[in-house]
């Protein structure tokens, strides 16, 4: 008892100090709902975890340095080659500090799920239209997230100055030379001189576990704090309205799942870590720029950058004294506006459709079918792309010139996204119209019955109650808004979703 009671006085000194109890009573009770593409974010904040806790223990051994150095080592077959420090420090991560190979590998595979998980994320808010009024600010940010994942990962994979990386690094010089005018001046100034410099990676280390760690963890807890102040959105179901969340508390139900979750996503990314090998530098030794790796591919998702400047002609023209290699410079200023384009998305939505009310419960993606076939095209057009990144060894698997492979690629770009829209829109207007025959007619229950006079039908099932308001929800909303805003007196206009067709 006497420890019930220091408990309690300890508990009652803590909230009259910072308010524990009313917080406590705000927030450790807010309902959230239960749905499994909810997990896709519990999915990237879990790799975030594991990767700044790994990120941590690799910065106590990694010498981000470009200082020559001759290796003596456990590893036999670099034994006696002149190396940078950061490889060294690399290698000796990987053979002789404990559990360094391990970590190395956590660390990796981590930031590939983690940049899958935001991507998926993003898309599952892009169909179903949670990035609606008044989450655009939430959107912003998660986009903002991604676009800091992909330079992120970038500069992670450069740190280790071996060959693969370093046939990366000359792409990105040459991305930056690219640039008309200031072009030579942005990349002595990222290398430290003329490539492959002196200082990148000194650079890229303070922008990879300092810098860019900083403002994604600032992003990701403001991301965090607007999920927490705009109630969760849900699917359409009976019981859920635009003012209401039906689901589980905070505490304990989902926090034991949000608990039980992440060593899920620890254990699966630790046993890829274990078993599968990812980025095994000692086989590429260390980087020279005399020298480029076999079909070089650089991590997944930065692959579609890749394709858009092997696809591109090598055009350059020559303009006052200046030679603009435009094979290049097109290609770099494509890459963050196909990125852009999803992140405004939203508002553009909004100004084509004039709706500018709030919305908190999520759209099935059938019913919208414009929005979803642009998600197809912008998936198939990255596709293509990221096809497009590896048409060396596209051509060399299956035999084929790799002139046959990049033309195919060019004509792909204009040809596929525009037949995936195309296809996509039909599909969800065919599963629309599905939806309405199970609704007026119910399901069918494979019985056949003989009517009196001699014809023959199917019998069919009614949908039960649930069911048929989830299938039909989508046609209330607007008039459901316009008598809550109205009152009940009055009627609401009548006239098509803007976006149901």
């Amino acid at each position: 008892m006497d420890g019930t009671r220091r408990g309690e006085r300890l508990a009652d000194w803590f909230d009259g100090r910072l308010g524990i109890h009313r917080l406590g009573r705000k927030y450790l009770r807010k309902v959230f709902p239960d749905h499994w593409s909810f997990l896709l974010g519990e999915i990237c904040l879990y790799s975030f975890v594991v990767l700044v806790l790994t990120g941590v223990y690799l910065t106590l051994f990694f010498h981000p340095s470009m200082n020559e150095v001759t290796y003596h080592g456990s590893y036999t077959p670099l034994n006696g080659v002149r190396m940078s420090e950061a490889y060294a420090s690399t290698l000796e991560i990987s053979f002789e500090v404990r559990g360094g190979l391990l970590i190395r590998q956590l660390h990796h595979w981590a930031a590939l799920v983690f940049v899958a998980g935001m991507l998926t994320h993003m898309m599952r808010h892009f169909f179903t239209g949670s990035f609606r009024k008044p989450r655009e600010v939430n959107w912003l940010f998660g986009w903002l997230l991604l676009f800091l994942g992909l330079f992120e990962g970038l500069f992670g994979y450069s740190l280790p100055d071996d060959l693969l990386s370093g046939t990366g690094l000359r792409f990105v010089d040459g991305a930056l030379l690219s640039v008309p005018v200031v072009g030579t001046y942005l990349s002595m100034s990222l290398l430290g001189g003329e490539f492959p410099g002196d200082d990148v990676v000194a650079r890229f280390y303070s922008l990879h576990v300092l810098v860019i760690p900083g403002i994604m963890a600032a992003l990701v807890v403001a991301h965090v704090l607007l999920v927490v102040h705009h109630k969760h959105t849900q699917f359409a179901g009976p019981g859920r309205t635009e003012r209401n969340v039906v689901g589980a508390p905070f505490l304990p139900v989902y926090l034991a799942k949000a608990g039980g979750f992440f060593f899920l996503v620890f254990g699966v990314l630790a046993l890829l870590a274990g078993v599968a090998t990812i980025n095994p530098v000692w086989a590429y030794g260390p980087y020279r720029p005399d020298q480029v790796s076999t079909g070089a591919q650089p991590d997944w998702y930065l692959g579609f950058a890749e394709g858009l400047v092997r696809i591109m002609p090598g055009w350059e023209i020559d303009l006052r004294g200046h030679t603009l290699a435009l094979g290049v410079f097109i290609p770099i200023v494509v890459f963050p506006l196909l990125l852009a384009f999803i992140g405004v998305y939203p508002f553009l939505e909004a100004r084509f459709t004039k709706d500018d009310r709030e919305h908190h419960i999520l759209d099935r993606p059938r019913n919208r079918p414009v929005r979803t076939g642009i998600g197809a095209a912008w998936i198939s057009l990255y596709l293509v792309l990221l096809a497009g990144g590896g048409n060396d060894l596209v051509a060399t698997r299956l035999h084929l010139s790799i002139n046959t492979v990049t033309w195919a690629v060019r004509v792909a770009v204009f040809v596929v996204p525009a037949v995936a829209f195309v296809v996509t829109r039909r599909i969800c207007l065919g599963l629309q119209l599905r939806d309405l025959e199970l609704v007026e007619h119910g399901r069918e229950t494979g019985v056949i019955k003989r009517l009196p006079h001699g014809e023959y039908v199917e019998v069919r099932r009614p949908l039960d109650q649930a069911r048929r308001y989830t299938l039909t929800a989508h046609r209330q909303p607007a008039a459901a808004v316009e008598r809550a805003r109205t009152g009940p007196g009055h009627a609401a206009p009548s006239g098509p979703d803007p976006e149901s067709g």
